[in-house]
């Protein structure tokens, strides 16, 4: 593998209504992530695939691997819940967009911090493995060394 990797992906959201007295707003959820070439080239509108569930399939999304995020790759493939983060936008008729597919927590967790919306769901089995095999090949733990403290006193006696 190379020095990257993109993995073609469509995304399924699920948009429910909360309803109270007198009002009701869309909840989205993300039911999944596909992988595959199916998933297209290029972002498309979504697709209404289940009508009673409201489920849409946006597909054209590729997930990007990168060398310099392989840590974050190994520390979510190694956690107890190994996810694809989908990052969301909401639109403004009250719909929501996906913008990235990602297996970086810290990407994930920088787009919490604006008005994206974001989504953990389950790795498919075959990205797992392609994810899998692309830290084994690429990633290198680093040892980690603690630091040796300078005697600060004796620098002031000289």
């Amino acid at each position: 593998m190379g020095k990257s990797l993109h993995i073609p992906v469509a995304v399924v959201l699920e948009k429910k209504l909360v309803q109270g007295k007198g009002w009701a707003v869309p909840q989205w959820n993300v039911v999944g992530v596909v992988g595959g070439e199916h998933s297209g080239g290029e972002v498309s509108e979504p697709v209404l695939i289940r009508d009673e569930d409201d489920q849409y399939l946006w597909g054209g999304y590729r997930l990007n691997l990168y060398l310099d995020s392989c840590e974050s790759y190994w520390h979510n493939l190694t956690g107890e819940l190994p996810s694809l983060f989908v990052i969301c936008t909401e639109t403004e008729d009250g719909g929501m967009q996906p913008l990235i597919v990602t297996a970086d927590g810290l990407e994930a967790a920088a787009s919490t911090e604006g008005d994206d919306k974001v989504f953990r769901a389950p790795i498919p089995p075959d990205i797992y493995r392609r994810l899998e095999e692309f830290v084994v090949e690429n990633y290198v733990p680093r040892e980690r060394k603690k630091r040796k403290r300078r005697n600060w006193t004796e620098s002031e006696r000289s």
